[in-house]
């Protein structure tokens, strides 16, 4: 624990990619619910829509906690050749640049743990795992359960695969996914092709409630959020990306065009 305040409603958010019409609905359905806090699991900025707005939304937070995504670190690097990067790096000024910076690795507080992929990594799925047969399908909760053995914390949330998940862990462990804000599918070319589909366009986050009735002295609540899909999807088809367009308007890849996909 970083301090001694005392929160009983952390709301958590991940996987904005820049898309800001999602991130409005999500902060006006917490500020209506009261969150004491919000944790930021990452990926704020990188996608077509409007990352500068998306930044200085969040920037005016003071009551939020960064965590580092894959993609926030992608654009603090110097080069790279995906489309979105192209897109969203040159539009960074030195203000947008230091506060990704000052994400943190992870963060902890009270039995809960933070982080963007892993605990290890911002890049590595938590919950599924990947083979060339299936894709990505669920880890055994006994597996999970290994590799989390040595994290102290009760509940670790993660982002990162963009779908909204809780899985219950042996000891009274659990594993939470708040799913993604602003992008609720995606296509993935390595290690081998394969699809993360939320299966929904409404933006997804989650509460964690202080209850000391439930594990770990906290209750998760998933919450979906409807906004202007239609709009957001209209921007990104502007922007020349109808594979997003498809994600955001569907929750699903069915149907986008092969020319631009990838992140």
């Amino acid at each position: 624990m970083e301090d001694l305040q005392l929160y009983n409603i952390i709301a958590v958010i991940s996987d904005i990619h820049s898309n800001l019409f999602a991130l409005e609905a999500v902060l006006k359905d917490l500020d209506n619910l009261k969150a004491d806090l919000i944790v930021n699991l990452g990926d704020s900025l990188f996608g077509p829509l409007d990352p500068l707005a998306t930044a200085g939304l969040l920037m005016q937070r003071k009551e939020m906690i960064n965590i580092m995504g894959n993609c926030d670190e992608h654009l603090l690097e110097e080069t790279g050749t995906s489309p979105t990067y192209r897109y969203v790096k040159p539009l960074l000024r030195e203000q947008e640049e230091t506060w990704i910076r000052s994400h943190c690795g992870t963060w902890s507080y009270d039995g809960l743990l933070f982080c963007h992929g892993t605990p290890w990594s911002n890049a590595d799925y938590l919950l599924e795992e990947l083979t060339p047969a299936v894709g990505p399908a669920y880890k055994p909760a006994e597996q999970l359960a290994a590799e989390l053995h040595r994290i102290e914390e009760r509940i670790v949330f993660c982002g990162h695969s963009h779908v909204f998940h809780l899985l219950e862990l042996p000891e009274g462990k659990q594993a939470v996914n708040p799913g993604s804000v602003g992008l609720p599918a995606y296509e993935e070319k390595l290690p081998y092709p394969y699809v993360m589909e939320s299966g929904t366009p409404l933006a997804s986050y989650c509460l964690c409630i202080r209850d000391n009735g439930s594990p770990g002295g906290w209750r998760i609540v998933h919450r979906l959020v409807e906004y202007d899909w239609d709009k957001a999807a209209d921007l990104a088809e502007e922007a020349g990306r109808p594979d997003y367009a498809v994600a955001i308007r569907y929750g699903r890849m069915t149907g986008e065009s092969s020319e631009t996909r990838g992140m």
